[in-house]
Parts: structure tokens; sequence; C-alpha cells
């Protein structure tokens, strides 16, 4: 066989081993794109996203779009030519397996972990619109979870209130840790509470709960390295009640990242005009009930897919804005948010057209 003729052969047979091997071997990688953008404003499967009764709404024909972000499943396993694609590639991102399933969490548990972040901050969301509109919004501190194999197990259950640790008020989620570890491991701690049910009841019936509790719980001793604490095996958190319905209505769709989009949609409904001036708003950002904005994850793929979809404007946490800006999608302008304030703010700016003082996101 002339050397040549070899040769070639010899490259193509690698070429084939190499693709064979690019084909089927693993490598721990994951891979984010666009996902879905939802107007806040308008509706999704033939339904309104956002479902108020009770109170006066105001017609909202704007774009207060909320962006999601696609990803692989937890047991796909790339192999290294998808891989070299998704780096290559602009609208999509490749990630170390472990960044979205870390510890070895199953899809199920990722979804269900999502799902409970997307409940919360629809909450969050709710209440940071009331309070940005001076509507009063009442709120208690409530058993979040309960730990399995813990003291508080059968003693505390979810969705119980929380009045006091020890005789002392309890005003905030935080209060029931700092009370807690007053203790030495294996002492007592008491908890006055509303059992949960008492309270839907009460809730139902509009009045105040008719009883409360008395349970002694024996601390147990912290797993955490280094000092060792008290610890009753629950973790506390906040449930409101509001004024009037609040329903927000989005399947397939999970985590806390549209809890900014989703306050905003609910104040534009609430108040006259529209937020935007006919200007396409999208954005994204975590909420919490004071209406501050918190970073989120997958931003370069979410300001792809507001694009993509005609948004001009993109509302960005402050925390995410470097990142942005190193690969803004051109036509799009993001504008650096801290706060519920900020966005209406620059929303004012943009209504006005005066948005040569936005504040925009730029590289660090």
């Amino acid at each position: 066989m002339p050397r040549r003729t070899a040769t070639m052969l010899a490259s193509t047979l690698m070429l084939i081993a190499l693709l064979c091997v690019g084909v089927f071997i693993p490598v721990p990688y994951s891979e984010m794109s666009p996902g879905p953008t939802v107007n806040t404003l308008g509706e999704h499967d033939g339904e309104p996203v956002l479902n108020i009764a009770g109170r006066k709404t105001y017609p909202a024909d704007g774009h207060l779009n909320m962006t999601t972000v696609r990803v692989t499943g937890a047991d796909y396993r790339m192999n290294l030519v998808e891989a070299v694609y998704g780096w290559l590639a602009h609208d999509s991102k490749v990630v170390p397996h472990e960044t979205l399933y870390p510890d070895g969490k199953t899809e199920e548990e990722s979804t269900q972990e999502n799902a409970e972040e997307f409940s919360q901050s629809q909450e969050s969301a709710k209440v940071a619109a009331l309070e940005a509109l001076d509507i009063p919004v009442s709120s208690w501190v409530i058993v979040a979870t309960v730990v399995k194999g813990s003291p508080a197990e059968g003693k505390l259950h979810a969705g119980d209130v929380i009045k006091a640790v020890d005789g002392t008020a309890v005003k905030e989620p935080a209060d029931v840790a700092e009370l807690v570890t007053e203790h030495k491991p294996g002492e007592d701690v008491v908890f006055t509470i509303v059992p949960a049910k008492e309270q839907a009841a009460a809730e139902k019936e509009k009045r105040e709960p008719a009883k409360t509790e008395k349970v002694t719980i024996t601390t147990a001793t912290s797993d955490d390295a280094g000092a060792k604490r008290a610890i009753v095996g629950i973790s506390a958190g906040t449930d409101h009640t509001f004024p009037f319905s609040i329903d927000i209505k989005l399947a397939d769709v999970g985590g806390p990242s549209a809890g900014l989009m989703f306050a905003l949609g609910i104040y534009d409904k609430l108040t006259p005009g529209d937020l935007t001036g006919g200007a396409f708003v999208a954005g994204t950002g975590t909420i919490d009930d004071d209406g501050k904005v918190g970073p989120i994850g997958g931003i370069e793929m979410k300001t792809v897919g507001a694009r993509d979809k005609g948004a001009e404007y993109f509302l960005t946490p402050a925390d995410n804005c470097a990142s942005a800006a190193r690969d803004t999608p051109e036509g799009l302008t993001l504008v650096k948010v801290s706060t519920i304030d900020d966005a209406l703010g620059a929303l004012e700016d943009i209504r006005s057209g005066d948005t040569a003082g936005l504040p925009k996101c730029t590289v660090s």
C-alpha cells in the first residue's frame, strides 16, 4: 500500500475513533439554554398569570416579562461532542453537572426544591408589592420544616404558628434560633404555639385563633463543625394574610427568580396606567418581603431569551450586573436594580422617555 494512502487511511480511522469517543463517552457537564419568557401582565396557556379579586384593578397592557432557563436533566450525561458544541454556541452555556445538581441531588429532589422556592417567591412578591403600595399585610412566624428524627418531630408541625419561645415573644424567624441557642444541648425549651389546624380554621372564619399550646422540647446538639450549639430540628419561616386574593398561575416553572417581575406585575395591576409606558421590559431577580432584589443563576441565558422575544430593557439584579454586561445582546439595555423601589424608579424613567440617567450594568 502506498505511504500516502496508508497515512490517509490511518488518519481516517483515527478521526472515526475520536468521534466515537466524543459521542459515546459521557462528560460531567450539563447545559443551560434560554427558556420561555412570560408576560406577568398577560396570559399563559389561556389563563391570566395574575388573578386579583376583592380589590379594584386596572388594565395593564404593557410587558413585564419574567424569564427562565432550560437545563438538562439530572440523569442526562452530555457527551464530549455536545459539550464542545455548547461551549462554542452563543445561546447556551455548559457548566459542571454539580453546579445544577449539587451533592448528588436527583431530578425529583431538585424539582421539589424549585417548586418550594417558586411558591415562597410568590408570597414574597405579594408582600413586597403591597408594602410598596402601603397596603398593610398581616404576618407571623411559623414552623416551616421539621427535620426527621429531630427532637421536634411529632411535637411541632409545619404551619404551627410560633408565638413565643420560653415566654419571649417571637417577631422574626431569626428570633427562634437565637432563643433556642441560648440553651445548652440537653436543656428544655418551651414553645408557645398556635397549632396549624387552628390557625387555618381561624383564617377561614376570619377570627383570631381560639387557643395556644405550650410544647416542651429537649434540645439536641448540632452536627455543625466547631462550637456545639443547641437545636430542636426546625426551620422557621413567615406566613401572611392578605387583605384580598392574589393568585399566581404559572405551571412548569420553578425557583425563586421570578419574584421581582411578579411583584411589579401585581403593582401594575393595582395602579392606574401602564408602568412601562408601552416599552417591552423583561427582568429577573429574587425578592424578599422587604422588597430587596437578590441575584439568580443563568443570567446570560435569560438576557438572550428576553431579547429574542423583543425586550428593550432588562431589569437586572445588581449582583448579576457584571456577568450580564460581559455579553449583552444587541439592542437590550441592562438596568441595575437592588430593590423594588429601584425597579419602580427605573420604570418611571422608561415610561417618561428620560432614560439617560438609568442605572445601567457595566463590566467591572
